[in-house]
This record gives structure tokens, sequence and C-alpha cells, in this order.
């Protein structure tokens, strides 16, 4: 198993979306910027702010019907008090998708009233919307729009050009970006929860180490939804302590693979495929509903 230590992902339509973003940016009101409910932190690219500078910005936590609720609130309370609007949805539920447009004129209310001074009363509002790859941007605008307009899957990179869409009859125009990742993770930890959730492609990354990964975390964090998940014991797993990095969680991976029956010619354990099976259950909510970021360990 290899560790995660330096990837790099900065394909070329990434770089000319970065491009894009800021040559369109005047022609907006406002950023929708889309983050992970599971990964808050680490799914907000770091160049975002840089780019986005003083448009007013609204910060959306989607998919949060697969994050713990209770860190989720901690997280909205966070953006409060810092100041930035903020709102959690889930796209597959809806949950919440209905709150974005009185949202969105709550932020822009100074605005409006200049408008409707004006009597620019029937302008729409026109917002770009951003994200890191594979982080529900798609599915979020068909279920504002209430039709399938974009292409979804679950895998990062599918959304390519840059494409303007009118919603909520005509009261919203939107500008949708590719996702964008940046060059490089320095924070080993922000690369590997990225690859957690699919933002990175998988090829790029050693599954049997992610997945080690992911369950010893989880471990950690969440025990009993692996109990349940998967009904094996977790007493008699060696200490952590003295085990080196993810040797807990490849153990756990093992125990994983032979319960499930996922075994090759010999009667050896088929890590590969449980690493697999981990992951897509982990990334469909399946396992049960994880945030691996808290505000107050962010420095």
């Amino acid at each position: 198993m290899s560790e995660i230590t330096n990837v790099q992902w900065f394909p070329g339509h990434m770089a000319k979306t970065r491009r894009i973003m800021q040559s369109n940016m005047k022609l907006v009101d406002a950023v929708i910027e889309m983050t992970d409910a599971r990964i808050p932190y680490s799914s907000r690219n770091p160049e975002m702010d840089k780019l986005v500078g003083a448009k007013p910005r609204l910060i959306i936590l989607n998919k949060c019907d697969s994050a713990d609720e209770s860190v989720t609130s901690e997280w909205l309370e966070y953006y409060r008090k810092i100041g930035v609007p903020a709102l959690a949805t889930d796209c597959r539920s809806g949950k919440n998708v209905n709150k974005f447009l009185p949202k969105l004129k709550e932020l822009l209310k100074e605005q409006l009233q200049r408008w409707n001074d004006k009597g620019m009363t029937g302008r729409p509002i026109r917002i770009m919307i951003v994200g890191i790859p594979n982080v529900g941007k798609s599915s979020f605008i068909n279920r504002l729009a209430g039709a399938k307009l974009t292409k979804v899957e679950d895998r990062p990179g599918v959304t390519r050009g840059k494409q303007w869409i009118s919603l909520q009859n005509g009261e919203i125009e939107l500008l949708d970006m590719p996702g964008v990742l940046w060059h490089k993770f320095e924070d080993k930890q922000v690369g590997e929860h990225l690859a957690f959730t699919g933002a990175v492609k998988d090829n790029v990354v050693d599954t049997e180490y992610l997945s080690s990964r992911l369950l010893q975390l989880l471990l950690d964090k969440y025990p009993q939804q692996l109990i349940d998940r998967y009904g094996i014991s977790l007493e008699d797993l060696p200490d952590e302590e003295q085990m080196s990095d993810c040797m807990a969680g490849y153990e756990l991976l093992t125990r994983i693979g032979k319960k499930r029956g996922f075994l090759i010619s010999g009667g050896e354990i088929n890590t590969e495929r449980a690493a697999a099976a981990v992951l897509d259950e982990f990334r469909g909510g399946k396992i049960g509903r994880f945030t691996l970021e808290k505000p107050a360990e962010q420095g």
C-alpha cells in the first residue's frame, strides 16, 4: 500500500475553467460555492477566495443526508459566526433545496432594492455555481429546475464547459462551471478526504490504502456504524498505538473481505474487491452518516 502524500490533479480542462471563472466573474451578482457536508473543509478550494474576491457568496453544504447531522449544525453555526451565509442541502432527497432562492434573495437584499429603485424589478439574478468535482452541482441545478438539465454521474470531471441555465421561472440565470481542484494537495489529510468521497479519481490512488485509511478514521470516530454494517467484532483488533499508520484499518478491511466472502484461489482474501466495496458503500451513504471534519479541528 502506498500513501496519498503528493496527489497532483490539475488536468487541462481545470486550468481552463479557472480562466473562464476569472473572465466571467464580472457578469454575475453572486457566487454559489458548493461543498461536501461530509468534508466541509477539504472540499473548499483554497484558491476560491482569491477567484471570488468581494463578490457576494453563499456556501452550500451538500449531501447533508450522508453527513452527521450534529456536525453539520456545528458548521452552519461556524459560518454564521464569521458572517458567511450557508445552507445545508441534499440533492438526492431534495432537502432544503426550496430554501435556496429565499437565502439567495436575503444575500442580495440591498442589490435587489437598488434594482427595484431603478425600476429593474424583472431583472434575473445572475449567479455562478462553483465547486470541486463530484460535489453534486449538476444534481442541485436539476433539483432547482425540476428537470434533468445537466448530466449527472457519480464521478469527477463530467461537466466540461460553461453553460448558462434559466431557473425558477426566469428569476435566476445560472452559470454552471466544471468542477475545479487545485494543483497540489499540500496537506495529506485533505488529499485523503477528497479521495474518500470520490472527488479524486480512483485510478490515481491506491484503493486498498485509501479504504484502510478510511476504515481507520471511521474506527476512531464512528465504530458502532462499522459494527452495524459489517457485523464484525472490533474488540480483538490490534492496538492502533502498536501498529504503523493504517494497519488497523487494513486488518479491518481483511475481516470485511472475509465476512463478505471476497476470496480468490487458495482461500486468500481479495482485499482489492473489499476496498472497492467499502469505498462504494461509504460514498453511497450505506455504512452510515459521517462527517470527517469539525470546525474546531481546523486551524
